[in-house]
């Protein structure tokens, strides 16, 4: 049993929690006492962990190697390509694992990486993640999900049910790169659904108003009753829809239960480089998924790699990109990086009250705002009760000049 006491919550109050067996025990307005055992959290915000419901580890820490000539996404891909043929499951279970370290420091608990299968790479990626899965079970909730290439109407298709079969979590595909992306939709949902998994799809990851397969997964998840889970990825083109467009496919999203999941860093970096004047932001609807009801969460999506060759691994600085880029007030944007994202994943809620589990992120500053606008590197991660991370941070600033120096003559 452990109290972690006199802790700021997002909306201000002070109070001191107890920790045990895993769980919020007890939640109580703070005492001001710090006995022998107990967690001083004065001057820190304490908030659920974050989650990161878009990675791609398998392609993490590669940006000095592979670097992306055009800057767009297809440069990107085959900057990826080219380095990843040479790729062995030893390097990829490396890069993985110190991608997770890094995430993980900064206060992220549970990660959704997609992963390539298929082709010139086969399984090798996979079999990796797998490994990186395992090992860090208990502290890291790892998903994966198989991401194969087009078409899925041929050998792509049959690779994604041979990655169901040997160990990915959840059913993924870029359907609007493909020849016939509606049906490349469906053979996917086909595919989760046989295997009984999640679906996470690249969707529309362009500002080509003419690709719009979201409206499509919207209906066929409604239409097939799909019931384990879907999240839309990206849904960029959403974003330069007409106001009647976006709101009836937001309305549409929102009835089916499926979860959008915008990527303010990559696609921010990624689109738009066609439009030199009045560039696009690259983003999804953000106003009007939100306005439906829909689950809007925000994620990382790459981590110092072609797609995007800087990002800190921290979720602050996606939630900061959701407020400057997104329009989202400072609580909606944490919303989306913790209980979005969480409700994203399937995974259990976590709120600071009794019985919720224990998986928390404590951050050096006054209030919310502060911590959204510092991003303070001093954090205490604890996963489902046990501290699995914890940075200091200290600061020696000298004093200004107290004399004011003698004018020369």
């Amino acid at each position: 049993m452990t109290w972690l006491r006199s802790a700021r919550t997002a909306t201000g109050e002070l109070v001191d929690l107890r920790i045990a067996d895993g769980v919020i025990a007890d939640v109580q307005p703070a005492s001001g006492r710090v006995d022998g055992g107990d967690v001083d959290l004065t001057g820190h915000v304490l908030l659920p962990s974050f989650v990161e419901p878009h990675a791609h580890l398998d392609k993490a820490l590669t940006a000095a190697r592979a670097h992306n000539v055009t800057g767009d996404l297809l440069g990107a891909i085959d900057a990826m390509r080219t380095l990843s043929l040479g790729m062995t499951v030893e390097e990829i279970a490396e890069r993985a694992d110190a991608a997770i370290r890094i995430q993980l420091a900064w206060g992220t608990t549970a990660i959704r990486t997609h992963v390539n299968v298929g082709g010139e790479s086969g399984l090798r990626a996979l079999d990796a993640l797998i490994e990186v899965r395992e090992r860090w079970h208990g502290t890291v909730d790892l998903q994966l999900v198989a991401l194969v290439h087009n078409p899925l109407s041929g050998q792509p298709g049959r690779d994604l049910r041979t990655a169901l079969r040997n160990g990915a979590d959840v059913a993924g595909g870029c359907p609007h790169l493909d020849p016939e992306p509606d049906r490349a939709v469906a053979i996917c949902l086909d595919a989760a659904g046989e295997a009984g998994v999640p679906l996470d799809l690249h969707t529309d990851e362009t500002l080509d108003p003419g690709r719009l397969t979201l409206a499509t997964m919207a209906d066929l998840v409604r239409r097939t009753g799909f019931a384990h889970g879907v999240t839309a990825s990206h849904c960029v083109s959403l974003g330069v829809q007409s106001e009647i467009v976006q709101r009836t496919v937001s309305d549409a999203v929102a009835e089916a239960g499926i979860a959008v999941v915008a990527l303010p860093q990559t696609n921010l970096f990624l689109q738009g480089r066609e439009n030199p004047q009045a560039t696009p932001r690259g983003l999804t609807a953000v106003g009007p998924l939100r306005r439906a009801g829909a689950t809007l969460a925000a994620g990382g999506d790459n981590l110092r790699d072609p797609f995007h060759p800087l990002g800190r691994g921290d979720a602050l600085e996606v939630a900061t990109l959701m407020v400057t880029a997104g329009h989202l007030d400072p609580a909606a944007a944490i919303d989306s990086v913790t209980a979005a994202s969480r409700s994203a994943l399937g995974l259990r809620p976590v709120t600071l009250s009794t019985g919720a589990p224990a998986d928390l992120v404590a951050i050096a500053g006054t209030d919310l705002l502060d911590v959204l606008g510092a991003a303070p590197a001093a954090r205490t991660v604890w996963k489902a009760g046990r501290i699995v991370a914890r940075t200091t941070v200290h600061s020696s600033i000298a004093d200004p000049a107290l004399a004011v120096p003698e004018a020369v003559s």
